[in-house]
Order: structure tokens, then C-alpha cells, then sequence
């Protein structure tokens, strides 16, 4: 039967220490062992442990020193680093901090206090890898609606990152355009649920099938659904309210100025902005003069017009970016 236990390794050239380690953990945990901070690197590297317990005072390389090489090697920068050591000088605790460890356990242990710390760093480790799977998760949803679609890979990764840059220029704080960032590949998302004789259409649409196609943002929603997740629920919004206008022409709902949620006056003008400078099969890219002058004419129409400021005030870091993604 597999063995669905968290891995420690643990680090120490005192035997006694290790042991009385295992002492504490072996029940609860698949215990690897290294003497040093060489091998404990090299333990590290081919068995990947969830957590690493590492003593400071040791020959040939240090704890210190190892956390760093660890740290610096991608397999192995994300294990967190827990350092057991008699030492309590405050700048061997800075020091180890900025090696990149994250707790300090001093010796002598105290079992509880050892189980407490690794439990609460696994639980960490845990949510961290459940938001990376939540992020590939949206990412890949947000690649599925290019299939239905005219539009790029290249697109979705461009207006994402405009609508990042965008937001904190308006007043997000760092987390809040990063998540804005993360939920912006799923605007289109409900593209999925339109028929393929309408999405894939190389003439203009009849009223009948603009119609239809107007219902992908009420189709997202629903895909999206009711969740507890605040990215998945900033999705939502983001795919339900994209296509509204400032002025309370645009759709589903026609809404108006500040009743459409922020993060879809965001986003749609980040899409329409990357939409007009991109080649599309029935169209070629616009300039960026010529787009920022429709742009500036749709100001208080389709769109806010702070943000329409805001997008002149990023307009070179926007310029950064499409020469960074262009078309494939």
C-alpha cells in the first residue's frame, strides 16, 4: 500500500539528536536522515521531503550554508526549512532567516512544541499548493475558450497582464491586482457554450447570432458557478460583467457607470485595447495611436474615463509587455 505519510528529513551530525527526533516524528511522518549539510542537499534533491528539520552547527557545510544552496535550486526552493539549534544569538537567528528559513527550534526539544511547528509548516506547505493547482486549474479553463475562438494564447497572457498593471495604477494593492491577474484568462470562458457556426464564422454575425453570442458572459458565470474561493468568484464577475459599457449600452445586464464591479471595467479595457492592436483573421492590428485615439473617444461611453487616464499613465510598461508576448 502506498505510503501517504510527509517526508522529513532531518539534520544533524549528533546521532542522539537525530534519534531523539525520531523519537518524537517516526509515528507520524516517513523519517530520511543526513549527518551534514552536504548530504542533507544531496537527500534533499532525490527525495524532494515536505519539510526539512536542520541543525546549524555542522562540519563540512553548516545549516546555514545549506539552506542557501537549497533555496537557490528550483526543485527545492519551496521546502520549508525548520533550523533546531542550542544557539539563541539573535543574529544567528537573522542569519538564518535570510538563508531562508522559516521557524527556529531550540535545543533541547520539546516534543510538543517540535510536532506544533512541523504540522502548522505542512499545513502552509499545503495551502500553497493548493492555490498553484487552483491557478493551473483557471489557466487551463481560460485555454479552453481559445479553441472556440479567433483569439491567442498570447492574447490571454497580454490583457492579463494589463489588467494587473492597470489595477494597481487605480488603487489595487499588490495582492489584489495579482488576483485580478490570475482571474483574468477566464473572461471568456463562457465562449465554450456558443455553437461553433457562430464563434467560428469568418463573416459579420446576424442580430439572431450576435444575440446568441452576447449570452457567453451569462454561460461563464455559470460555468464558474458558487464557490467559496475569492479567485474564483473575482472570475465570475470578471467573465459576467466584460462586456459591460460605461454609458449602460453593453451586456447581459446594462449596467451603468459604477454599478459594473471594477474588475470588469478593468478588464474590458484591457481586452479591448490588446483586441484592437492584435491581427485577427478578419482584421489587421491597429496602431496603438489609432487605438489610443478610439480609446479617448470612448471614454465616458464604453468605458471609465479615470481608467481610460490611468491606461495612458501605464501605457509604456503596457508597450513592455506586448513587444514581451508577441503574436504566435
Amino acid at each position: 500500500m502506498k505510503n501517504h505519510k510527509a517526508s522529513l528529513l532531518l539534520v544533524d551530525d549528533e546521532p542522539t539528536n537525530l534519534r531523539v527526533l525520531k523519537q518524537v516524528l517516526d509515528d507520524d511522518y516517513r523519517l530520511i536522515y543526513a549527518k551534514n549539510g552536504l548530504l542533507a542537499v544531496k537527500l534533499a534533491l532525490e527525495n524532494k521531503p515536505n519539510l526539512i528539520l536542520m541543525d546549524i552547527m555542522m562540519p563540512e557545510m553548516t545549516g546555514i550554508d545549506a539552506c542557501k544552496q537549497l533555496k537557490q535550486h528550483p526543485q527545492t526552493a519551496n521546502i520549508p526549512i525548520i533550523f533546531v539549534t542550542a544557539l539563541k544569538d539573535e543574529v544567528d537567528e537573522t542569519n538564518g532567516f535570510e538563508a531562508g528559513g522559516v521557524d527556529y527550534i531550540t535545543k533541547p526539544i520539546s516534543p510538543a512544541i517540535v510536532k506544533a511547528r512541523v504540522k502548522t509548516h505542512l499545513s502552509l506547505v499545503q495551502a500553497d499548493e493548493l492555490r498553484r493547482t487552483r491557478l493551473q486549474i483557471i489557466q487551463r479553463l481560460g485555454r479552453a475558450s481559445e479553441y472556440k475562438d479567433n483569439e491567442t494564447g498570447t492574447h490571454i497572457i497580454r490583457m492579463s497582464h494589463y489588467s494587473k498593471l492597470i489595477a494597481l495604477a487605480y488603487g489595487y494593492t499588490e495582492e489584489d491586482a495579482d488576483e485580478l491577474f490570475h482571474a483574468a484568462p477566464m473572461h471568456d470562458i463562457g465562449k465554450i457554450g456558443i455553437a461553433d457556426q457562430i464563434m467560428l464564422k469568418p463573416g459579420k454575425l446576424t442580430d439572431e447570432e450576435f444575440d446568441e453570442m452576447k449570452k457567453h458572459p451569462l454561460i461563464g458565470a455559470e460555468i464558474l458557478g458558487e464557490c467559496d474561493s475569492s479567485l474564483l468568484t473575482l472570475a465570475k464577475s470578471v467573465s459576467l460583467y466584460h462586456h459591460e459599457k460605461w454609458n449602460g449600452t453593453g451586456y447581459p445586464h446594462g449596467l451603468k457607470g459604477e454599478d459594473i464591479p471594477i474588475e470588469g471595467r478593468i478588464v474590458a479595457l484591457a481586452d479591448v485595447f490588446d483586441a484592437l492592436t492584435s491581427k485577427r483573421p478578419y482584421k489587421e492590428a491597429w496602431s496603438i495611436d489609432k487605438t489610443m485615439s478610439y480609446i479617448r473617444e470612448q471614454s465616458g461611453e464604453q468605458f471609465e474615463p479615470k481608467l481610460v487616464e490611468t491606461l495612458e499613465q501605464v501605457l509604456d510598461q503596457i508597450l513592455d509587455i506586448k513587444a514581451r508576448w508577441p503574436e504566435e
